[in-house]
């Protein structure tokens, strides 16, 4: 019962003393935290510049840790893979992007709601995420990005890697 008061009231404080998610012009975000998607698991970092009171844009990058390797046939070639291991060009991914961040226009200052468009390395997508401050410097984030149009004809056993829909949350920076 403890834990669950104590968990209570650190969740209350929290909420009532946070602080504005996105305040726009001149506003610098950095948000760090893990990738989820299929067939890997790993890292994404990415920073925000507010250029107007509901518009910023900025760059993402991830690289994937822990990646299944491949077994088969890749789509009936005539090539037989066995313990196929993604290089570093197949685990990392760049994006420069641009959000609309809705903060002031859904009404709550603490939560920075921004979908938005990157171009990267591998595709043209389109993402929408969420930051949430505790504190003026400290908040958490989570984001779902999806491609829109893919770069490549997927003839590489691990282009699909970079070029599908993916899960992120972690920690969010104030850097003003």
């Amino acid at each position: 019962m403890k834990k669950v008061i104590t968990l209570l009231f650190l969740v209350s404080f929290g909420f009532i003393h946070a602080q504005k998610a996105f305040t726009g012009k001149g506003d610098m975000r950095v948000n760090v935290g893990a990738n989820l998607q299929d067939g890997g698991s790993g890292i994404q970092g990415s920073i925000d510049f507010g250029l107007g009171e509901n518009f910023s844009f900025g760059f993402v990058s991830s690289y994937l840790l822990g990646v299944d390797n491949y077994n088969g046939f890749y789509h009936g070639g005539p090539t037989y893979y066995t313990d196929h291991k993604p290089e570093f060009q197949d685990r990392f991914d760049a994006k420069a992007r641009i959000n609309a961040n809705l903060s002031s226009v859904i009404g709550v200052e603490q939560l920075d709601v921004y979908p938005g468009l990157s171009l990267g390395l591998r595709n043209f997508g389109g993402h929408i995420g969420g930051r949430y401050f505790f504190t003026d410097g400290f908040g958490v984030f989570t984001e779902l990005g999806f491609p829109i149009a893919k770069y490549s004809n997927e003839n590489d056993v691990f282009d699909h890697l970079n070029n599908q829909v993916t899960f992120s949350l972690g920690a969010s920076f104030n850097l003003n």
